[in-house]
């Protein structure tokens, strides 16, 4: 496996250059996005492509090869392998075959974004690419919600705003970053809160290019707020709001993780349905 630039041609490293002149075939996911690069370093090995919609079908012929003896570098699009994308049966089959597997590290969008956005280092959690449709996507943020960590998030351009506004109402009005077309000439960051950028890529609309979110952990006063003042404020809440709208503004307004909040609020239905009998 090799990890090749997020963006900048000059961020590959001379070890993988190396290694991609001297294996017998380099497995990428769309050969028109590698063979550029291949090009601009005078590199000719053979390329094939190994995607998602074909790796049933590829992953065996490697592995052939693999047997036979061939060496293969496995790379992605962008950064490194393995890290969405879908490299991970080859590396698992090709272990369970005994077939010798190492990684040349470099770049990645991951730790790239978490630096620039200035966030908390010291622990961070990778989501990947998060849920596409608005119910799958609120609860996978609910799993998230309490986890004390940075969170870095892969996003479509497209589905940005509505994936900022979920986060807003499932995490608390946390500290964010959009972090846009890294290493290349038009790189950006965008930083405030979670709810301020919502609303301005609501209004603007999507950016272009590649997109990285990474929101801060969650702030240790708000998720220790005690439990009786969460169910005092889901009582006033739920006065007016259905359940679910109350949850959501509870959990913006104290910062208290979502799942957490919904649970409160759970048991203070159940409280009032026993009351009432």
């Amino acid at each position: 496996m090799a990890a090749l630039p997020i963006g900048n041609a000059e961020d590959v490293t001379v070890r993988v250059l190396r290694l991609l002149a001297a294996v017998d075939l380099i497995a990428c996911e769309d050969t028109r996005v590698t063979r550029p690069l291949l090009g601009r370093y005078g590199i000719e090995t053979a390329v094939t492509a190994y995607h998602d919609h074909n790796a049933a079908k590829v992953r065996p012929q490697i592995l052939a090869r693999l047997a036979a003896g061939a060496s293969v570098a496995l790379v992605s699009d962008a950064g490194t392998p393995l890290i969405s994308d879908p490299g991970l049966k080859l590396v698992r089959e090709a272990r369970s075959q005994d077939v010798p597997v190492t990684c040349l590290p470099g770049p990645t969008a991951v730790t790239t974004a978490l630096v620039l956005a200035g966030m908390p280092t010291d622990r961070f959690l990778f989501a990947g690419f998060l849920p596409s449709r608005p119910p799958a996507r609120r609860a996978a943020l609910t799993e998230l919600a309490s986890v004390p960590a940075s969170l870095v998030v892969f996003e479509s351009a497209g589905r940005l705003p509505d994936s900022l506004a979920d986060m807003a109402a499932v995490l608390g009005d946390r500290p964010v970053a959009v972090t846009r077309e890294m290493t290349k000439r038009f790189e950006q960051v965008r930083e405030g809160r979670l709810a301020d950028l919502a609303a301005a890529y609501a209004e603007a609309g999507p950016p272009k290019g590649e997109v990285v979110v990474v929101v801060g952990p969650p702030d240790a006063a708000s998720t220790a707020v005690s439990d009786p003042a969460l169910d005092e404020a889901l009582a006033a809440a739920l006065a007016n709001a259905t359940l679910r709208d109350a949850v959501a503004s509870v959990a913006a307004e104290t910062g208290a993780p979502r799942r957490r909040v919904y649970q409160r609020a759970l048991a203070l239905e159940a409280r009032r349905r026993d009351d009432g009998r």
